[in-house]
């Protein structure tokens, strides 16, 4: 059987990849695989067994018994740990720093190389993967590589918007700080760095509304579908 169509989308965190992946995905009806919220479940596991972020034997028996899976629901994309919802957790700040440091293992990237590219070949219509290096690692053959991204202090206040939204009571300078953390361990690990594929479309996402940047990306699906 002939693949379904990959679309790769990367970038950093705040620059939109999540929420132009589900629009899109759903405009498509395509399966939508959120790369990073796997990382994250690794992540929350990890924290709550206590198993330090660069104990790879540790993090190996967390990748030997992980059961991550994905439910649409209107417009959420719900993450599951088993049968245990964890949407809403692996979003916490102390597991998004968290993740960034596990995503850093060559263990663990190897241990998920495998199941996110099971998940976009089981589609079947076609996949959306958003992540940091989906175009450069997990899917080098994907049809249609994007590379989204933004101001830092753009990313940082939409971050800052979504915690506030969550009662989370940080300041911007704070978000800030983390985010730039964050960004410099996904742009200097050794394994997988966050950066664009040579063959990648680059979309700036700090002024671009959001409706445009769906639409650009649709259209350039649709080239590949016809």
């Amino acid at each position: 059987m002939a693949r379904p169509l990959i679309v790769a989308i990367d970038g950093p965190a705040g620059a939109g990849k999540s929420t132009v992946s589900k629009i899109l995905a759903r405009r498509l009806d395509f399966a939508l695989v959120d790369t990073g919220a796997i990382y994250r479940a690794v992540a929350l596991v990890a924290l709550r067994r206590k198993i330090a972020l660069d104990d790879d034997v540790g993090l190996q028996q967390v990748l030997d018994s992980l059961d991550v899976s994905f439910h649409m629901e209107g417009e959420l994309n719900h993450v599951f740990v088993g049968a245990e919802d964890v949407s809403e957790a692996i979003r916490a700040p102390d597991v998004s720093l968290a993740a960034s440091q596990v995503s850093a293992r060559p263990v663990v990237r190897a241990g998920l190389l495998e199941l996110q590219r099971r998940l976009a070949r089981h589609a079947p219509h076609g996949a959306v993967l958003e992540g940091r290096d989906i175009g450069t690692v997990v899917f080098p053959d994907a049809d249609l590589k994007v590379f989204l991204f933004a101001d830092p202090t753009v990313r940082a206040r939409r971050r800052f918007e979504e915690l506030f939204e969550k009662g989370v009571d940080k300041s911007i300078d704070q978000v800030l700080s983390e985010q730039n953390t964050r960004d410099k361990n996904d742009s200097e690990r050794d394994v997988a760095p966050l950066k664009p594929a040579a063959d990648a479309v680059l979309l700036d996402s700090s002024v671009l509304p959001l409706s445009d940047v769906v639409q650009r990306i649709e259209a350039l699906v649709r080239e590949k579908q016809s």
